[in-house]
């Protein structure tokens, strides 16, 4: 229902605003799929599939957005917020873990996993609130904290950010774990 309900999102929501720079970068490493992920497109700003594509840093991430066949659900118009953890978060993950979720008939779990990193709608920096709680794809609800200029979610320290066609990333440093309520059920 959940997935149901995020599809329904990206294609409800419009365009975005897009900045008045745009840069133009090869797509490396995004899989050879049919649907949007796959367009090619190296003059149009990117979408936030392919920033993470473009990045040694997220190469874990976008294996699990395949395994969860997320690619392009992220690269359709948006807008999203996407917290992205980098590979050194995925690694602080316990031993298996990964695996685990980005085995086939653990998809449902790896999804809402992915999901509670995912708000519908931008979140740019100066929107941000100390305290600001927000409600992610997952339907499960994540806390922003803002000190002067460094932001984190649930803990999670916010490295950096990049806009995208459809919507803006922000680079941290751990992955999100669900709430205890959260059905997910596996060893984190």
């Amino acid at each position: 229902m959940k997935t149901i309900l995020f599809v329904i999102a990206c294609l409800a929501w419009g365009g975005c605003e897009r900045p008045k720079h745009e840069t133009s970068t090869t797509v490396a490493n995004l899989p050879q799929e049919e649907g949007q992920a796959s367009v090619q497109d190296d003059e149009s700003q990117h979408d936030l599939v392919k920033i993470a594509a473009n990045s040694a840093d997220h190469t874990t991430l976008v294996a699990a957005l395949r395994a969860a066949e997320y690619l392009d659900v992220l690269a359709n118009a948006g807008p999203f917020t996407v917290f992205a953890p980098t590979n050194a978060a995925f690694a602080k993950l316990p031993a298996g873990t990964l695996e685990m979720l980005t085995n086939p008939e653990n998809k449902e779990q790896l999804r809402t996993l992915l999901e509670y990193h995912v708000y519908v709608g931008v979140l740019t920096e100066t929107m941000i609130r100390d305290g600001m709680v927000i409600n992610m794809v997952s339907l499960d609800n994540a806390t922003l904290a803002k000190k002067d200029s460094k932001i984190t979610i649930n803990g999670a320290a916010v490295l950096g950010s990049a806009r995208g066609s459809n919507g803006i990333v922000y680079i941290i440093d751990s992955v999100l774990l669900l709430p205890e309520k959260s059905n997910l059920k596996f060893p984190l």
